[in-house]
This record gives C-alpha cells, sequence and structure tokens, in this order.
C-alpha cells in the first residue's frame, strides 16, 4: 500500500527529536518541525483521508470520474497549500504527494500511464491541470 508522505513526514520530525535528546544532533540544525507544523500535517492529513475515501467508488470508473476524483484532491491540497502561505509543499514534498497518488489510483485498478495517454499527457502530468503547488 502507498505510504502517505505526511508518515515519512512525522518519522522524519521523531528522528529529529530523538537525535537532539540523545545529543547527536544540534537543535539549530533541526529543520523537520518547522517544515512540517502539525496543523499542516492534519490537513494535509484531511486531505488524503477524502481521496482515499473516494478512491474505493472507483471500481470500474470512467476517465472523467477518475480525472474527478484527482482534480479534488489536488484543488483541496492546493487549499492546504494556501493556508500555509504557499509554502506548505516544496519540490520533495510536491513529488512525494503525485507519487502518492499515482500509487494509490494505481492500487485501485487505474492504470495510470493508459488514462494519462489517453488525454494526450504523460504519466507525470496528471495533478498538473489543477496544482497550484
Amino acid at each position: 500500500m502507498a505510504e502517505r508522505p505526511t508518515t515519512g513526514w512525522r518519522h522524519g520530525i521523531a528522528e529529529e527529536a530523538a537525535e537532539i535528546a540523545a545529543g547527536t544532533l544540534d537543535p539549530e540544525c533541526a529543520c523537520m518541525a518547522g517544515l512540517f507544523p502539525e496543523k499542516l500535517l492534519r490537513a494535509t492529513d484531511a486531505v488524503l483521508d477524502t481521496f482515499e475515501d473516494r478512491l474505493a467508488e472507483l471500481g470500474n470508473a470512467g476517465d472523467e470520474q477518475v480525472f474527478a476524483v484527482v482534480e479534488r484532491v489536488v484543488l483541496a491540497l492546493n487549499a492546504v497549500d494556501e493556508a500555509h502561505n504557499g509554502s506548505a509543499f516544496e519540490t520533495d514534498e510536491r513529488e512525494e504527494l503525485c507519487d502518492y497518488i499515482d500509487q494509490s489510483l494505481t492500487e485501485h485498478g487505474v492504470d495510470v500511464v493508459a488514462l494519462t495517454a489517453r488525454h494526450g499527457l504523460g504519466r507525470y502530468q496528471l495533478t498538473d491541470k489543477w496544482r497550484k503547488w
């Protein structure tokens, strides 16, 4: 099953906290908690919860239905990013979120390569139409 990006971000925060507690990391060098405040993590998880619920409904959905699910998750992530001054998701986070969307769709029977090809898109352009982050 695709791992949510927020799981990895939380793990990074915990690792840094443990290193600080052990004295192996200078608190001045820790950045994860600042990059991923709990408010951002909760908001992102709420969006991904809704996305996952909609995935279960796809079954034998047509292209338009799949694109509608992608559009909704991307627009909701845009709102999260905007609520964090447009800096919630940097390059690595964007890639992780896009990969998560792609992997999750694939795990629910969507052939992302075929879907995007039918619409004149490359595989990694799935979210581009709506994505602002």
